[in-house]
Order: C-alpha cells, then structure tokens, then sequence
C-alpha cells in the first residue's frame, strides 16, 4: 500500500524512519506517496474556496468561481509536488557536504514523509477561518520540523551532531523555496492570471 508509513510516522516517528530506511522503495513509491497527499490541501482548498467561501475576522466571506478556484486548486497541486520535489534535490545536494552520499530517491523520500504533516493540514480548509488556518498550520509545520530532525540521522547516515546542522540546513532552504514559490505566485497574479472573486 502506498501510503503505509503514514500512520507509523505520526505514531512512532523514529521506528518508522528505520523501517523506511532499511527497505527503501523504488523512486515512483515515493512519488506516489507526494502525488496522493498533495491531493488533499489541492481538494479542500478548491472546495472552501468555490463553496464554503473564505472568512477573514468580521468581514464578508469571500468566494472564488468555481471555474477560479479550480485553475487556482490545480496549480496548487503541481506546486506542492515541485517543491518536495525540489526539496529532495536541494537535500541530496546538500548531503554532499557533510560526507554522505545517498541516493536521490532517499533523499524524495525524506522529503516526502516530512512534508506530510504540512499537506495534511489542507483538511483545516474545511473550516475556513483564518485563525484555525493559522493553528493547524503551526502545528503541522512544527511536526514537519521535527520529523525532518529526527529522520536526517537515520535516513542520511549522518551523526546526530552533523544531522543537526544538516537538517537546520535544509529549513533554510525550505524557507527560501518558500518565498520563491510566494515571488512566483505574485508575479502570476500580476500578468493577470489570479483569482476571479463571486459578487
């Protein structure tokens, strides 16, 4: 089954990174894995914005066409999946560095179970205020956090010292794929390309 580490992750993450580790699958598992978890914030976005509509504090909710929120929901989805995707060639990069040579499919799938908790979160879209939004989000970005610390030593090979600064390596970089993301997204917006908002 394809996503069968998922429960493991969130229940005992550390037993879960040696069993991923000791029998890594081929590459398109780990694609899979991205392609099917991706799908839920893409989903659950396109629905709170088409149908439930977004709340921001006392003012009006705010709705997208749906025709708007679908083009919006699947150029999320791709998006998701070039960053972790990015992000697992950034880390297979960067672990050249601190003496270690994996391959790219394990650095796909730390990339991968990392971000879970972060695609996860898109579930809190189905109560669309932005505080909840807020919460969820940290949370699932600090679970996110976590895992990758406690994944870099054994998926990596690396000692817990130097996993350390790897992996504090690694959210810099995932921090500026971010803002590159962001950057992206505005200049898109610009060329006419952004939501078309419900009277």
């Amino acid at each position: 089954m394809i996503l069968n580490h998922l429960w493991g992750i969130y229940t005992h993450p550390k037993e879960e990174w040696q069993t991923i580790d000791k029998r890594h699958e081929n590459y398109f598992y780990a694609f899979s894995h991205i392609a099917i978890i991706a799908l839920i914030p893409a989903i659950v976005a396109y629905y709170s914005a088409a149908h439930l509509g977004w709340s921001f504090g006392a003012g009006e909710v705010i709705k997208l066409t749906p025709q708007s929120a679908m083009t919006m929901s699947v150029a999320m989805y791709f998006g998701l999946i070039a960053g972790v995707v990015a992000l697992a060639a950034l880390m297979h990069e960067l672990a050249k560095a601190f003496d270690t040579f994996p391959t790219y499919t394990q650095s796909l799938e730390l990339a991968a179970y990392t971000a879970t908790p972060l695609f996860m979160v898109g579930f809190a879209g189905l109560y669309p205020e932005l505080w909840f939004i807020m919460t969820v989000g940290l949370v699932g970005l600090s679970y996110s956090v976590y895992l990758l610390y406690s994944g870099v030593p054994i998926m990596m090979h690396i000692p817990e010292e130097k996993g350390f600064i790897y992996s504090s390596s690694v959210v810099t970089c995932g921090l500026v794929l971010l803002v590159i993301l962001m950057a992206s997204s505005v200049i898109l917006w610009s060329m006419g390309l952004g939501p078309i908002y419900m009277h």
